[in-house]
């Protein structure tokens, strides 16, 4: 098979860190996994821990590339809200390509034993709400100002935490609560 990453090396059988089949390219150190090896694997070591403390520099490949094996277009994966990395995934095989770096990445992150997770809708969804989340922080802390935040996220964590946390959203609306009248 032809390297789907660099297009120049061949990807040749492998093991990744010895432990599961892989194919890595001759030249750019890309690894092709079929998620079944990994989860074969997986399943037959289920103590195996995945050492994180590596040191580990990736690149990821910014346009589509094409499964190896059936030629067709792979959908890119993030693999956490942190970071810009993203694994190919083609459904057609069940397949990831990941880049040179990509796997000690998931290894320093401590995500190396859950490869196949990172492929699910939950997990993408999780990192869309995260990243949703993440976003409207910023934009408070510009709108509020970022000491004005801080506090009105303490009030808020206080008052989510009271029973009658109603009463006190309601008296803290009312233009006078000390009145009858509205």
């Amino acid at each position: 098979m032809k390297c789907t990453g660099c297009k120049v090396g061949a990807l040749a059988p492998s093991f990744i860190d010895g432990l599961f089949r892989a194919h890595t390219c001759t030249h750019c150190g890309g690894n092709w996994i079929l998620i079944e090896d990994y989860v074969s694997w997986k399943e037959n070591n289920p103590e195996y821990v995945f050492s994180d403390d590596i040191a580990c520099e990736a690149v990821d490949t910014e346009t589509a590339l094409l499964c190896p094996q059936s030629g067709k277009i792979m959908r890119k994966f993030r693999i956490t809200s942190d970071t810009t990395h993203r694994l190919d995934y083609s459904a057609a095989v069940g397949g990831v390509w990941l880049d040179k770096g990509e796997w000690e990445l998931m290894k320093k992150d401590g995500l190396a034993g859950s490869l196949n997770a990172v492929l699910t809708a939950q997990w993408q969804k999780n990192i869309r709400m995260n990243n949703a989340k993440d976003n409207f922080a910023e934009l408070y802390k510009e709108k509020f100002g970022q000491e004005s935040y801080n506090k009105v996220r303490e009030v808020r964590e206080w008052l989510n935490a009271q029973p009658n946390k109603a009463d006190l959203r309601a008296y803290l609306l009312a233009e006078d609560p000390y009145s009858a009248e509205r």
